[in-house]
């Protein structure tokens, strides 16, 4: 174990030089911070009756979305500000995915557990994907994914007239094939771009983290949805 552990970090270092290595330890630092704060919004909505998803946590999202991009990272300075945008951003999305969790919990709860485990596995493994391909291959991945986003719009749009069961899967499977390819095309992008000089690794984390809730969000609802009709079956 031990072995393999330092066959790994001597790949890795020799992969991605020293900056670009501090700069994804800072994004994957902030990324954290997003992820338990979006974990503390969702608790709020589930634990708590004066803290619920509604209008407001959904403008209050968007408004500190909407602040960190207009703040923009000059020279490093503000950072504190923006990081702060961000983890209000994060709070308030966890809060906005309390219902969806509410109703996971009320099928199974092992359901969250399941999902989180699935989405850690699976950014984990996209994501060292990424770091160790070559270089550049991945962001020309962007086209496809630029295709499968207006697919999924195409699905949404025609399943508001059908009503279909089977377009609202294949929009799940899609989009959650879809956000895979994002953390390969958003990982290697922001390593790219950390080696032309872009050190806003607050921007960065943001990507990650929506690439990240995406991937839960889905997996949440295919589980859930399994789970429901292996119930309505056995009873």
């Amino acid at each position: 174990m031990a072995s393999t552990l330092n066959t790994f970090m001597q790949t890795f270092n020799n992969k991605v030089e020293q900056p670009v290595r501090q700069h994804l330890t800072n994004v994957y630092a902030c990324l954290a911070a997003s992820t338990i704060s979006a974990a503390a919004g969702a608790g709020l909505h589930l634990y708590t009756e004066m803290f619920r998803a509604g209008f407001m946590s959904t403008i209050g999202a968007l408004a500190c979305f909407i602040m960190l991009l207009a703040t923009g990272d000059v020279d490093g300075k503000k950072v504190q500000q923006r990081v702060g945008y961000l983890l209000g951003f994060s709070l308030l999305s966890g809060m906005g995915m309390g219902p969806l969790l509410e109703y996971a919990v009320a099928v199974d709860p092992s359901i969250v557990v399941t999902a989180l485990i699935g989405t850690s596995v699976i950014f984990v493994s996209f994501s060292l994907c990424s770091i160790f391909s070559e270089e550049g291959r991945w962001i020309y991945f962007g086209g496809t994914l630029m295709t499968m986003i207006n697919t999924l719009v195409i699905l949404s749009i025609a399943n508001i007239f059908l009503g279909s069961q089977l377009l609202f899967k294949a929009h799940l499977y899609i989009g959650l094939a879809m956000m895979c390819g994002f953390i390969l095309y958003d990982t290697q992008l922001i390593i790219e771009k950390r080696r032309m000089g872009n050190k806003d690794f607050v921007t960065h984390s943001l990507d990650l983290f929506i690439d990240l809730i995406g991937v839960f969000r889905r997996l949440v609802i295919l589980l859930t949805q399994k789970e429901d009709r292996r119930q309505r079956r056995d009873d």
